[in-house]
C-alpha cells in the first residue's frame, strides 16, 4: 500500500519527464501526456501499477549555454530562437566585430 505522503509529493510533468528517458516506459508517459487533465492520485496509480520496478538512472538532458547566441540576444534584443537563426547566418568575420563591440576590457 503507498502511503499518503508519496502520493502528494506526485508531480506528474517531472515523472512524465523521466520516463521519456527510457524505452520500456516512454510509451507509460505518452499516454498520460495524452490525459494530462486526469486527477494526479489516478495518474500516480496508473503508473505505479504498470510499470515493472527496475534501475533506471540518466542524466537529464539540459539546455547547452552558448555565449555567441548570449551575445546576439544583447546586441540585437532577439530571444533565443532567434538569436540561434541570426547565428548561423553571421560569418566569423561578423561574430567577431560583435564580440569586440561588446568588450568591456579588463579581465576575461
Amino acid at each position: 500500500m503507498v502511503d499518503e505522503a508519496t502520493e502528494n509529493a506526485y508531480v506528474p510533468f517531472v515523472v512524465n519527464r523521466g520516463l521519456s528517458y527510457f524505452a520500456d516506459t516512454i510509451m507509460y508517459a505518452n499516454e498520460l501526456n495524452k490525459v494530462a487533465n486526469t486527477d494526479k492520485k489516478l495518474q500516480y496509480h496508473y503508473l505505479i501499477n504498470t510499470i515493472v520496478p527496475r534501475k533506471r538512472f540518466s542524466k537529464w538532458a539540459k539546455k547547452h549555454e552558448d555565449s555567441d547566441i548570449e551575445l546576439v540576444m544583447n546586441n540585437y534584443n532577439y530571444s533565443y530562437e532567434k538569436a540561434a537563426q541570426v547565428l548561423s547566418l553571421l560569418t566569423k568575420r561578423q561574430l567577431e566585430e560583435l564580440k569586440n563591440k561588446n568588450n568591456k576590457g579588463g579581465i576575461r
